[in-house]
């Protein structure tokens, strides 16, 4: 039975990632496939090296399970050619042990290197691990949550009642400035100076305009920017 593909915390999506088989065995991709399938991945088949080079030329995989010995182009040999345009993580399969052939491998810069016999879940948990070195670090987001107001700094997206609202970016930047610095007390000299920059050439009013706007977005939420007379603004939720 094949497991039901899962999302991982993270937002990533298991059922995209897709494994290329290459060997000249039917028997030992069929193993393979049974296993992988299992796992939820997708899977495709190669039975000789030149097929694989064309089938990675066509489209992209995540990991390659690559045997070594196989007619007219060997799996080192495809591995090689493979680089030339691709850097797809490679797992090599081989009735070969000698450490000769491994350090070869790595040369080539292969990721891991399993001898045949082989066990099925054991090649599946290298595989994982391997997937999971090659994925790019997720960006954490920053959230500043508050009632009836979310704003996401990473995205900088502002929602209100779970409806994002649009922004001009001078009003995003002055929102955003006001609730990092939650709490404290800010002139308008530095509002100005730190949003607009030191160079700013416009008056008070620019501010007081973009504060009015700001608030205008925020409808029920505009008493979290709070007014302090003779000296600026502060951030209060």
């Amino acid at each position: 039975m094949r497991k039901t593909p899962q999302i991982h915390e993270n937002g990533r999506d298991c059922t995209v990632q897709h494994i290329l088989i290459v060997d000249d065995e039917e028997k030992i991709r069929a193993i393979i496939r049974k296993y992988a399938e299992f796992e939820g991945y997708l899977v495709s088949e190669a039975a000789d090296g030149m097929e694989a080079v064309k089938l990675c030329r066509d489209r992209d995989f995540d990991i390659l399970i690559l045997d070594v010995m196989m007619p007219e182009l060997d799996g080192f040999s495809t591995c090689r050619e493979i680089r030339k345009f691709k850097n797809t993580p490679v797992l090599m399969l081989s009735a070969r042990g000698e450490e000769y052939d491994k350090i070869h491998g790595f040369e080539l810069g292969i990721d891991d290197y399993v001898v045949k016999p082989f066990s099925p879940r054991e090649l599946m948990m290298r595989v994982k691990a391997i997937l999971n070195r090659s994925q790019p670090p997720q960006a954490e987001k920053e959230i500043a949550a508050f009632e009836g107001l979310t704003i996401d700094f990473t995205g900088r997206m502002v929602y209100i009642d779970d409806v994002r609202i649009d922004m001009s970016p001078k009003e995003y930047d002055l929102l955003f400035y006001l609730v990092k610095n939650k709490g404290i007390a800010l002139t308008r000299e530095k509002l100005i100076c730190d949003v607009w920059g030191y160079d700013f050439y416009g008056d008070d009013r620019t501010l007081d305009t973009h504060i009015k706007l700001l608030r205008g977005r925020l409808g029920a939420y505009r008493h979290y920017i709070v007014t302090l007379r003779g000296v600026g603004y502060r951030f209060e939720a």
